[in-house]
């Protein structure tokens, strides 16, 4: 299969690894964990590539950045998740530190991608 546009993109690529990353540690949590942070910390996670994904596909600048925007919400709710998770204990250091990395890496670069859209490039510029 083809890559779309919005594949290429390496925020979307970090967006995809951080929500793999979350739902190969959640599915193995016991079943009360699984259905109550589980759920929410996956959707959140997979919304954030998921609203990258639709703002790429729109037809005009200002409504991909509302999109790209979502996405940076989706990221800080994906944050509270965690941190409920760590403070339940569901997490293992090594899942925190990895994580951690992912989404340190992650908010600066769609903050770098929201100022990237729509800017026109000048005479020069490559």
């Amino acid at each position: 299969m083809a890559r779309t546009n919005f594949e290429k993109l390496e925020v979307y690529r970090l967006s995809e690894r951080l929500a793999d990353r979350i739902w190969d540690i959640a599915v193995a949590w016991p079943n009360f964990a699984k259905d109550t942070v589980g759920k929410q910390i996956v959707r959140a996670a997979d919304s954030v590539g998921a609203n990258i994904s639709e703002g790429a596909g729109r037809g005009s600048f200002q409504d991909n950045k509302r999109f790209v925007r979502m996405a940076r919400s989706s990221l800080n709710e994906t944050q509270h998740w965690l941190r409920r998770a760590y403070k339940r204990k569901l997490l293992k250091q090594t899942d925190v530190e990895t994580l951690r990395s992912v989404v340190d890496e992650l908010g600066p670069r769609l903050n770098a991608y929201l100022r990237s859209i729509g800017r026109e490039k000048k005479q020069g510029d490559r």
